[in-house]
């Protein structure tokens, strides 16, 4: 994908993601701000200690605002999970918009560039770089359909987010036998998710920036490409 637009560096547009809360200082969302305020204090919190033992309490007091603004704006925790994976998919946009390998030329440039991008952003706490709606359908996919679903089509947004790039790989540099851009995506994905787990047993994102490395690699054979 690309942009006119010139872009951040990739630090600049990692530091641009919402953080949970969104309060003032004094603890209070600012007016008009709470259900934003709602969403991001529950991706921060879902991805530290998981979806079943956040509360809605715990969601009000780390996004400034009262339970009554929560059921304001929200029937249930389960219609706010709901809304929070939509959010997540509006949160990534950024990864696919603004970083400077938007910008190459060749858009095996461009596929391999977001890898560096998301290996450049596997540091911190694991709830500052792991996925919320990977999180989260791994405990809620069997007694909510739901979340499920929503989780399910934020992960499929990020899919088909790449899939232009990749097909425009194909174009230029040939397609490897038996290999689709959805499937590709898929891997990517897979990795992903799959590498935020590893980091969490091991409390620490070294092993999943590995496995992210060897994907890069993955990515660069099937083109004959260098992942140097």
């Amino acid at each position: 994908m690309t942009t006119n637009q010139t872009p951040p560096s990739p630090d600049a547009v990692a530091r641009s993601a919402p953080r949970a809360g969104g309060g003032t200082s004094a603890g209070r969302a600012p007016r008009g701000s709470a259900r934003a305020a709602l969403i991001a204090a529950a991706h921060q919190l879902v991805r530290r200690q998981g979806y079943a033992a956040t509360t809605v309490d715990q969601i009000c007091a780390a996004a400034g605002v009262t339970k009554g603004a929560f059921f304001h704006h929200f029937a249930s925790k389960e219609a706010l999970a709901v809304a929070a994976a939509e959010g997540w998919t509006d949160r990534a946009r950024p990864l696919f918009e603004l970083p400077p390998h938007t910008r190459l030329d060749d858009p095996l440039d461009r596929l391999l560039g977001h890898i560096d991008f998301r290996l450049s952003m596997l540091s911190g706490p694991t709830e500052e770089y792991t996925c919320f709606v990977g999180t989260m359908v791994q405990e809620a996919y069997a007694t909510s359909d739901a979340i499920r679903e929503a989780c399910e089509a934020s992960l499929n947004a990020y899919c088909e987010a790449l899939v232009p790039d990749i097909e425009a790989a194909f174009d230029r540099h040939g397609r490897p036998e038996g290999v689709s851009a959805i499937g590709l995506a898929r891997h990517v994905q897979a990795v992903l998710q799959g590498s935020f787990i590893l980091a969490k047993s091991a409390n620490a994102p070294a092993i999943a920036r590995e496995s992210v490395t060897h994907l890069k690699r993955y990515v660069a054979m099937l083109f004959e490409r260098s992942a140097a």
